[in-house]
């Protein structure tokens, strides 16, 4: 027998039998460990007789089952009162299908999706936790992220336009869809955990979802109970800490091919700022911290402020370069620092990658707005919070700012 042929066999068992045991233990009656390595079994072998006798087995098969499948549903209601689910029909079918694929060139995704299948079959229990957590204005907020990633962006020309050939509307609309995509999953990881977190987890989330608003947040505590005051210092340095992580994420994104010129200096002032925040977790107590409930990041006007503000940057990022050189980008990124990191960070890395930026002066103008954004909000920490958190924050925030200069120095 063709090794090919024994290889798919056994990828089907192998699924078969891990779907079937989730299956199994989930108390299914429709079937379990035995019924469903059978289906994926039937999938990849009727796949095989399909490649001899025409698509029409594969399809006679897929009818079979689902007759098999419809059957044995209704037979099951008419034994019962109570409304049944639909779920493990479904992945039966399901199965077949990836059955199915293993015996064709696209293996490679029946594995995934059949992997998937058992992991979602799997997190039934949380996934209905989560959905009965969410609010109506949440579940708009995962529609408004459908509608800028999934029907927006397809719909956007993919060709330059205006001077210094730099305005790329579905470019443009993707950088947004990167920093929503970025800010919801940390919202949902918010919700996930209804908001109660210990400081540390409480600052990455911050960092996920917004470290300036963060940032706001923990202010406000402060200026209603004083004693938060250190705790509110150390969730602000570890979400500033998280949010110097997330423009590596996004240069990665956006400039994989030059991400060691600038991922590399700009991931040793990350590690800087996480050695500052382990130092600063030593002086509180281990316990509980519960995160001020962020605003939901997939807001339709946020999106479109965000497609506005990186457009504006990287439009004056090429028109500085152009009239002033690359000396007048460092005043570019210090003014963008207060406004918003992630705009310049996608416009440099963009134009780096396009080689209109050479990868030192691209790290560098990230870093200033980087540094530039620490100190803004350690500004925003003081005036709506009070003197003493500034005080909380000035060897922290003076430490990272000295260890970022530093790297403009002695960096090759």
């Amino acid at each position: 027998m063709d090794t090919a042929v024994l290889e798919a066999l056994s990828l089907a068992l192998g699924l078969g039998l891990l779907i079937g045991l989730q299956r199994e233990r989930a108390g299914s009656e429709f079937g379990g460990i035995r019924t469903f390595p059978l289906v994926a079994l039937f999938g990849t072998v009727t796949a095989f007789l399909a490649e001899r006798w025409g698509a029409s087995v594969l399809l006679g098969g897929f009818l079979a089952l689902a007759s098999v499948v419809v059957v044995g549903n209704l037979n099951r209601r008419g034994n019962r009162d109570d409304t049944l689910g639909q779920t493990t029909e479904v992945a039966a079918l399901l199965t077949y299908a990836c059955g199915a694929l293993l015996a064709t060139d696209y293996r490679p995704a029946g594995i995934a999706v059949g992997g998937l299948t058992a992991v979602l079959l799997h997190l039934k229990q949380p996934m209905h936790a989560f959905a009965g957590r969410l609010s109506q204005r949440d579940l708009q907020g995962i529609m408004q992220f459908a509608l800028v990633s999934l029907i927006i962006l397809p719909l956007l020309p993919a060709q330059t336009f205006g001077p210094y050939d730099v305005l790329n509307p579905r470019e443009i609309w993707w950088m947004v869809v990167l920093i929503v995509g970025i800010g919801l999953a940390g919202y949902v990881s918010y919700r996930l955990f209804s908001g109660g977190a210990g400081i540390l987890f409480a600052g990455v989330l911050g960092g996920l979802v917004s470290s300036t608003a963060t940032t706001v947040a923990y202010a406000r505590r402060v200026r209603e109970n004083v004693d938060a005051t250190t705790i509110a210092a150390v969730v602000i340095v570890i979400a500033s800490a998280v949010a110097a992580a997330r423009v590596i994420v996004e240069v990665a994104v956006v400039a994989p091919r030059i991400l060691p010129d600038i991922g590399l200096p700009l991931a040793v002032f990350f590690a800087w700022m996480v050695l500052i925040s382990l130092g600063l977790l030593r002086v509180v107590r281990k316990g509980r911290n519960e995160m001020p409930e962020p605003s939901n990041p997939a807001e339709l006007r946020s999106a479109l402020v965000f497609a506005v503000l990186y457009a504006l940057i990287i439009f004056v990022t090429a028109a500085a370069k152009d009239y002033f050189g690359d000396r007048a980008l460092y005043a570019v990124a210090f003014v963008s620092g207060f406004v918003d990191v992630d705009a310049i960070t996608l416009s440099t890395a963009q134009l780096a990658n396009q080689e209109r930026l050479s990868s030192q002066t691209a790290w560098q103008i990230i870093l200033i707005a980087t540094l530039t954004n620490l100190a803004f909000k350690t500004g925003i920490a003081t005036l709506l919070g009070s003197t003493r958190l500034f005080v909380r924050l000035a060897l922290p925030v003076g430490a990272a700012i000295a260890g970022g200069l530093a790297l403009f120095v002695f960096w090759p």
